[in-house]
């Protein structure tokens, strides 16, 4: 009877943890399409050819009475983002795990991000300054979400899943963003048939994706639960509480390389992620439809190239599969520095050297850096690795940014992103994450 009522335990346990992790995903498959649709495809070249039309005649937008080239303040506002994104997602990541109340957090950063997302259907005319400020609130907000959201992970999912777990959940993301990309390419092509301007139809697709976050995200906060912790201490000062996060991770110097080797490889591919498309509008003449299709092209081949790496990763470990990639990212963008202008095929052939290894360098770096962090620290943790996560890094847009203001050429803007997987190959290949592991007083899986 004794083991007959442990194994019911474990089997409701499992049907449990099942529910949470399906519940997981469609977080994944909520907020994907703003990375897509927004980020990456439609808010680039829209938001740069605003800032043009309210550019003097040397091409300059005056934020703030700051002379900013109108072609680098997309990327200027992706970095200020993350400025932003740097003093609340530790605060809030502290409040969930002393409260253990990331629900509530969860869907306020949420419905924040989605709100904005959908009030960039107003961006139009000049009005750059706007477009930059819903920018900057989404991308935060974002932020804030993903890092709550990845927490769930080691609560969810046993040491042995959390590859397989953490690469569905891309997987989702991606299958998202691809379908929603294809009614993108189909109003965006098609929107004279629809009696719209280019600009509204570009306007809609902004919206919609705001309207997809919102609603879907009502999904994950009904089969995640909350694990209530007793309240550790007052929870009046955030910073004292920011702070205590940091001291305790310099207690965890392994942990803090992993971090450091993913804040610099990472900030790479967000980068190149985010300004992919001013890239191949403003230096490779290509018209918006093929840039959807490109991007549609990677939405399709990271699903596949998520769930074929977390394969890998099984066989030869997530450490030697990641150092993989991030080789083929480096070959990847080096290049893309010699595409021919309008010359979509060669494009195309980029788009599916980076889908190929875009979802799996990202999902197994989040189940890696999962078996890292000390049990109970995880909003906290997550908050720090979420800095450099979903195209919230600052120092990649701004080097990309400054680059071109500096040489006026995307060419040399986009390969000196070389540097980032470079170093962070270099920064990684050095870190022990078996002893790592163990220092942060978790179970060793079997292949790491």
């Amino acid at each position: 009877m004794g083991t007959d009522t442990v194994r019911a335990t474990e089997a409701d346990e499992a049907t449990g943890r099942r529910r949470e992790q399906r519940g997981w995903y469609v977080y994944d498959w909520a907020c994907s399409v703003y990375s897509t649709s927004v980020l990456t495809v439609f808010l680039g070249p829209y938001l740069t050819s605003v800032a043009k039309s309210a550019a003097d005649a040397d091409g300059f937008v005056h934020p703030l009475g700051v002379p900013v080239r109108a072609g680098s303040f997309f990327a200027y506002s992706v970095s200020a983002s993350v400025i932003l994104a740097i003093f609340v997602m530790p605060l809030a990541g502290a409040a969930a795990d002393r409260t253990g109340r990331k629900k509530p957090l969860l869907a306020a950063a949420a419905y924040v991000g989605a709100a904005a997302t959908a009030g960039m259907f107003f961006l139009d005319g000049d009005r750059y300054l706007l477009g930059g400020l819903l920018l900057i609130v989404a991308n935060a907000s974002l932020a804030v979400s993903m890092a709550l959201y990845n927490s769930y992970l080691p609560q969810i999912a046993p040491p042995e899943e959390r590859d397989a777990v953490s690469s569905r959940g891309w997987a989702f993301g991606y299958a998202a963003g691809s379908l929603v990309l294809v009614a993108n390419l189909v109003l965006f092509t098609a929107h004279d048939s629809f009696g719209l301007s280019e600009s509204a139809a570009v306007r809609i697709c902004l919206a919609s994706a705001g309207i997809w976050w919102g609603a879907f995200t009502l999904v994950p906060l009904r089969a995640l639960r909350d694990r209530r912790t007793a309240p550790t201490g007052p929870a009046v000062n955030g910073w004292r509480q920011l702070a205590s996060t940091v001291r305790d991770m310099r207690r965890q110097p392994l942990t803090l390389a992993f971090l450091l080797a993913y804040l610099v490889y990472n900030d790479g591919i967000q980068t190149v992620i985010s300004q992919a498309s001013v890239y191949g509008s403003e230096e490779l003449g290509l018209d918006q439809s093929t840039l959807i299709v490109a991007v549609l092209l990677v939405q399709v081949l990271a699903v596949a190239g998520a769930l074929g790496m977390g394969r890998l990763a099984r066989t030869y470990g997530a450490k030697r599969t990641i150092l993989g990639s991030l080789v083929a990212w480096t070959a990847t963008l080096g290049a893309g520095y010699f595409l021919p202008a309008g010359a979509p095929v060669w494009f195309f052939v980029l788009a599916a050297g980076i889908g190929l290894v875009l979802g799996g360098s990202q999902a197994l770096s989040r189940s890696l850096f999962s078996h890292l962090v000390p049990s109970g620290k995880e909003a906290e943790y997550f908050s720090a690795y979420e800095m450099s996560d979903r195209g919230m890094s600052w120092l990649g847009p701004l080097l990309f940014g400054l680059t071109y203001q500096l040489t006026g050429s995307y060419r040399d803007a986009i390969v000196s992103l070389v540097a980032f997987f470079v170093l962070g190959f270099v920064l990684l290949a050095r870190v022990p994450v078996r002893q790592a592991v163990r220092d942060a007083g978790n179970p060793e899986p079997a292949r790491i």
